[in-house]
């Protein structure tokens, strides 16, 4: 590995694009390799899901996987002794989520002392997820392989149903994250954590103060541009900057264009500074 002085996280949407032509992030991911500055990719999606953006992108860097659920390390990545890591695959993996079955298994219990019908995800089948979130069978398939949180979906009332179901989950150590059409069950993931965990790792094996760049665009990115030395927002549809991302990051910088092409535009202004 080159010694770079800044290592570079970013959330996976941002650099996916779907175009059939030459992709719209090639220009910085060109420049980034030229330079050996890693790039992190960071989802909320799963180690199965990350991989087929890997493969697509040339990535041979560490990566975020589960909002922080766990932190993966290519095999030989660092020679270090990378402690509390566990194998899993071709990689070294430092959990901070619990495992996705104790989530599986709290969700059905949740369910059933709060008297809530719930659909987990582990119980659809790929070909179920894909007709439900309009995806392909093996994207549903990659996302289908969690290890460190669990989705489902209340098949009832939801406003009658959550609160109560809420409240259990706190009270049993867990946090629930509402989305659309899913919702997850998840303890100890942190992107931010996880990104700090990595950081000291690459100061130990650089023995320099290598500093942590983080470039996102929502909420959901928070804990990660925290946890950066320095944060570069992108606006979401519409050229409009998430406004809650905005009240707790006063300081960040941004940039002008959304999604793939304001990615590409950040990290080449950004090392340009370097």
């Amino acid at each position: 590995m080159l010694a770079p002085r800044i290592i570079l996280f970013t959330p996976a949407t941002l650099v996916d694009s779907n175009r059939r032509t030459a992709s719209a992030v090639d220009e910085a991911m060109g420049e980034l390799s030229r330079r050996g500055i890693p790039l992190v990719l960071c989802t909320s999606g799963t180690r199965a899901q990350v991989e087929l953006l890997r493969r697509k992108l040339g990535h041979v860097h560490p990566f975020i996987t589960e909002s922080g659920g766990g932190l993966f390390i290519p095999d030989g990545y660092f020679a270090l002794r990378i402690e509390g890591a566990m194998r899993i695959g071709r990689y070294l993996c430092v959990p901070f989520g619990r495992p996705a079955d104790e989530a599986s298994e709290a969700v059905q219990d949740i369910a059933a002392g709060t008297g809530a019908e719930v659909v987990r995800y582990n119980e659809m089948s790929a070909l179920e997820i894909s007709r439900n979130l309009g995806i392909s069978e093996r994207e549903a398939e990659a996302s289908h392989e969690r290890e460190f949180s669990e989705r489902f979906y209340f098949a009832g009332n939801v406003a009658a149903a959550c609160p109560a179901f809420g409240r259990m989950a706190v009270e049993r150590g867990w946090q629930l994250r509402p989305s659309e059409p899913w919702w997850e069950l998840y303890s100890g993931n942190d992107e931010g954590n996880a990104a700090r965990r990595l950081m000291q790792l690459y100061r130990r094996a650089l023995r320099s103060r290598v500093k942590a760049v983080g470039v996102g665009a929502s909420v959901e990115d928070l804990s990660l541009l925290a946890a950066s030395d320095q944060a570069f927002l992108i606006p979401g549809r519409g050229a409009q900057f998430d406004q809650v991302l905005l009240s707790r990051l006063p300081g960040a910088n941004r940039t002008s264009l959304p999604g793939v092409d304001g990615w590409n535009e950040t990290v080449l202004n950004i090392l340009s500074q370097i």
